[in-house]
């Protein structure tokens, strides 16, 4: 059994998720209404995982977060309001060692809330199973980087025609905002090629998280919402809600948001972005980086680019906070190499040198 506390200031939102974990039949539940009452019942009641409400009188979210990684470490599952406002106290939360998130339906919740169910449990469950030393060491690594130097080039968007043109592709997913934290802000400016991200998120998400990245990296980076040329060194983050696929348009190779497809069932969609990208650049162009995630997305995509003659880095284990994604292309045989997320960003400089 994982014994789960629910920690939320809603009693509504208490029964909604007790009821949930309950009908899932493998949790042994506990509740707590607000963050001081959690921090007690963290001491009694040994949690395998905690899911863990961002607004709530006493202690908020984030003070009971910061206490809990200080003083009972486990495993934490934010639960966020679909905002802006939202979307920015939830990265924080994950770049202080929550390992995942889950936002409220909009709306009449307790006319949504079922239907986020099998997410919910597969999110718990994915976090129960967290090492979660190995999540804290990757905040401490990204605290301790700088940026590798490397001259700077005249940047000018990419045409087709140019045997030198070519993408980084990374996929990731749980525990992938703190990843794409360490590896966007040791990279230097400069990179021959651009850089496009398809993290699974949603829609309010992904314009606070490309904000958020852009002030930590070097690189410019920004939130794909429609047709945008690539330029090398860009860094471009799929926009949630929708897929992010390439694309050529007066003759520039181009990103855009893409309405979701039913035969990819994660979004945005590292598969669909990978295999876009190579129907306009030859694979022995395309490097693709399957960073922390749960599922098997890009994992695909990305097996098929190595046998076209494609590149392909998988995060280590060691340092995946969920090696869903990534160890799925290692088991396809997809994975040129296998690296810590750390060692990703200086391999990226070599592999483009």
């Amino acid at each position: 059994m994982i014994r789960i506390l629910i920690v939320e200031d809603s009693a509504l939102m208490r029964k909604l998720l007790s009821g949930i974990f309950a009908d899932a039949g493998d949790f042994e539940i506990a509740v707590a209404r607000d963050g001081l009452e959690a921090l007690a019942q963290i001491e009694t009641f040994r949690p395998d995982v905690v899911t863990l409400d961002i607004n709530m009188p006493k202690l908020d979210g984030l003070a009971t977060l910061d206490r809990i990684m200080l003083e009972h470490p486990c495993p934490v599952v934010m639960v966020s309001a679909l905002t802006e406002e939202g979307a920015d106290e939830t990265l924080r939360a994950l770049s202080m060692g929550a390992v995942d998130f889950i936002a409220k339906p909009e709306g009449v919740v307790s006319l949504h809330m079922h239907a986020l169910a099998d997410e919910l449990v597969a999110k718990v469950r994915a976090a129960a199973a967290v090492q979660l030393p190995r999540a804290r060491r990757l905040a401490e690594r990204m605290r301790l980087r700088r940026p590798v130097s490397e001259p700077s080039r005249p940047v000018r968007p990419l045409r087709l025609g140019d045997d030198t043109v070519g993408l980084v592709l990374v996929g990731t997913s749980t525990g992938g905002p703190p990843a794409l934290d360490i590896m966007l802000s040791t990279l230097p400016i400069g990179l021959r090629w651009p850089i496009v991200i398809a993290q699974h998120m949603p829609e309010s998400f992904t314009g606070p998280l490309a904000r958020r990245l852009d002030k930590l990296s070097a690189l410019n980076v920004s939130e794909v919402t429609g047709p945008t040329a690539l330029v090398p060194g860009g860094v471009y983050i799929g926009r949630g809600g929708a897929d992010v696929v390439i694309g050529i348009r007066g003759g520039q190779l181009i990103a855009n948001a893409a309405p979701m497809q039913s035969d990819y069932p994660w979004h945005p969609s590292a598969d669909r972005l990978v295999r876009t990208a190579m129907q306009h650049v030859p694979p022995a162009n395309l490097l693709g980086i399957l960073l922390t995630g749960m599922g098997s997305d890009g994992a695909a995509a990305m097996t098929e680019l190595r046998a076209a003659g494609g590149h392909t880095i998988a995060e280590a284990k060691d340092t995946a906070v969920v090696w869903g994604m990534p160890g799925e292309l290692v088991g396809r045989g997809g994975a040129v190499e296998t690296l810590p997320v750390d060692g990703i960003p200086r391999r990226l400089v070599e592999l483009l040198a």
